[in-house]
């Protein structure tokens, strides 16, 4: 089961974004090219913004 994307914040969105456009800088250069470090970092924060996100609705 897909995990819901949380709500980013600017900061959150504009890492995302850099990762997201190194991987398809990365993707020019073939599909030979690892990308998997790129996609655990996207990972990782996507994760922080969820932790976050649910920490937010519990103190409320």
């Amino acid at each position: 089961m897909a995990q819901p994307e949380p709500q980013l914040t600017a900061s959150e969105k504009t890492k995302a974004a850099w990762l997201i456009a190194r991987m398809a800088k990365r993707a020019v250069a073939g599909p030979e090219v690892d990308q998997s470090d790129l996609e655990r970092k996207l990972d990782r924060l996507m994760d922080a913004a969820r932790k976050r996100e649910a920490e937010a609705k519990s103190s409320r």
